[in-house]
């Protein structure tokens, strides 16, 4: 009645193509009565389960909450793609944290960027201040995010391309540890326990706390506490609560403050210490600052770089934050730049090496008018990226052929970066928003790894992979990549 799972073996249409088949068959997709109970039993085991999110109408309260959007069921990973992205992430953890090291490759990466850009401007600005007087704390947290796509090339084959990484901000690691339960339970309720069984757990927000704990004992202040930068209005503040709760259950007391609030009420004393309201921060942990809108005013902009001038550990700091710019991302993808700082590991280099997509510069000279010609003539390949945080920022198609055309002949064209157009698989699944009908939609998935390190004395003493966010989207909003429309949360089932 209820249909059965398909095999776990990846069927295949040619010995070179895959096919991502759904989690459930077409019998079950378009049973309408049976997906009515599926969707009713998973609202409530997401309400139950704490994957919830502040509603639209009142963002700035708890008082009225509802369940995050998430997929009715979980969505098929190659088991192989996931273990890549998984095993590459420690790479890129240490490949970030060199980068950051070297002022004179960010100095020259950033160099056109930061005379049309002014916000990239301003976070250099902090950093050139930084470095002329000299970093106080020689100990870094870095917790970073690379993101993913399965591209279907010519060939039919499906590889695992990177869209970006995002070294501040990070989010969605509590919600995404808690979405396998309800994954489970629609698989137990509609019968299918076994597979209910091979659901993923996902430890990612335990393993972020582990690493923030850790900078917070090596600070060497049992009395500091652990600052959160966040927003005016958050309604995904229960992602961060379950980040806070984790390191209260540690015994470290955590505080939420604003960037205003840091300007009025933070300083520093002889030693550099920071100290917001009598609380000395021990880690600054960031969950804003990462677009324009998160310094509206100087005063944001002298907090930053107060908190980035003392001996808080910062998370990121201000030149892990400038690695995640899409620039530096591109100048990356030049030949020998990764192998340059991973020399005594050439595997990790070609392990990153091997999630790259075409990236390109499209500064004023030689290189950048090839570039934009290509892009003008097939504009469906590419896609224009600014200095921004997230998939919703980026331009594609006619759009991407008008804007081009505007600034090809000037310096403005260098806050962006050209990148081949990724052409992921698809899958049907229902996709579940609050207050909207569900529907069956043909989607497309984003995988996040999360990856924590610690920096002391130069060397890391921790580097690790600890959990994943699994995001989809019905290919209706796909153009953007996940970010750029309404994404859901989501599970990996891995075939």
């Amino acid at each position: 009645m209820h249909g059965r799972l398909p095999s776990l073996i990846v069927p295949r249409k040619a010995e070179s193509e895959v096919l991502l088949p759904p989690v459930a068959d077409d019998e079950v997709l378009h049973n309408n009565s049976l997906i009515q109970q599926l969707i009713m039993a998973a609202k409530d085991a997401a309400l139950l389960h704490g994957v919830l999110m502040r509603t639209k109408e009142e963002p700035s309260s708890s008082e009225a909450t509802s369940y995050a959007p998430f997929s009715l069921f979980p969505s098929p990973v190659p088991k192989k793609l996931f273990t890549q992205a998984c095993e590459v992430q420690q790479d890129f953890n240490m490949l970030v944290d060199r980068i950051s090291q070297d002022s004179e490759f960010l100095t020259k990466a950033l160099a056109s960027t930061v005379e049309v850009d002014d916000f990239t401007a301003g976070l250099f600005s902090i950093y050139k201040e930084v470095l002329k007087e000299g970093i106080a704390q020689p100990i870094v947290l870095g917790i970073n995010r690379s993101d993913y796509m399965f591209d279907r090339g010519l060939d039919h084959n499906v590889s695992l391309k990177q869209i970006e990484i995002n070294t501040i901000a990070a989010s969605y690691a509590g919600l995404a540890e808690r979405v396998p339960d309800i994954h489970r339970h629609v698989l137990n309720f509609w019968g299918k326990s076994d597979e209910a069984a091979k659901v993923l757990s996902n430890p990612a927000v335990k393993g972020i706390a582990e690493g923030i704990a850790k900078a917070w004992q090596l600070y060497g202040s049992p009395s500091a506490v652990v600052l959160f930068l966040v927003e005016k209005v958050s309604r995904n503040i229960f992602d961060q609560r379950c980040l806070e709760m984790e390191l209260w259950n540690k015994n470290i007391r955590v505080i939420r403050r604003q960037t205003v609030d840091i300007h009025e009420r933070g300083s520093l004393d002889d030693d550099k210490k920071l100290f917001v309201d009598g609380y000395e921060i021990a880690v600054a942990y960031f969950r804003t600052g990462y677009s324009p809108e998160d310094y509206q005013n100087e005063n944001c902009w002298q907090a930053r770089l107060l908190i980035e001038r003392s001996k808080a550990i910062k998370c990121p700091d201000i030149a892990t934050h400038l690695v995640g710019t899409k620039k530096v991302q591109q100048e990356l993808a030049r030949s020998g730049v990764v192998e340059k700082y991973l020399t005594e590991c050439p595997k990790s280099a070609q392990r990153i090496r091997a999630t790259f997509v075409g990236l390109y510069s499209i500064d004023e000279g030689p290189e950048g008018d090839e570039v934009i010609t290509k892009a003008l003539e097939d504009p469906e390949s590419f896609v224009l990226k600014p200095q921004r945080e997230g998939g919703g920022n980026n331009i594609f198609g006619e759009e991407l052929r008008q804007l081009l055309g505007t600034f090809k002949d000037g310096p403005k064209r260098s806050a962006y970066i050209l990148m081949d157009r990724i052409k992921p698989q698809t899958v049907k699944n229902y996709l579940l928003h609050p207050g909207t009908p569900s529907k069956l939609s043909d989607c497309v998935v984003e995988l996040g790894v999360f990856g924590v390190y610690i920096r002391k004395c130069r060397k890391l003493i921790m580097n690790e992979s600890p959990g994943h966010l699994l995001r989809t989207k019905s290919t209706e909003f796909a153009d953007g990549g996940v970010s750029a429309g309404v994404a859901v949360l989501d599970t990996p089932y891995l075939i």
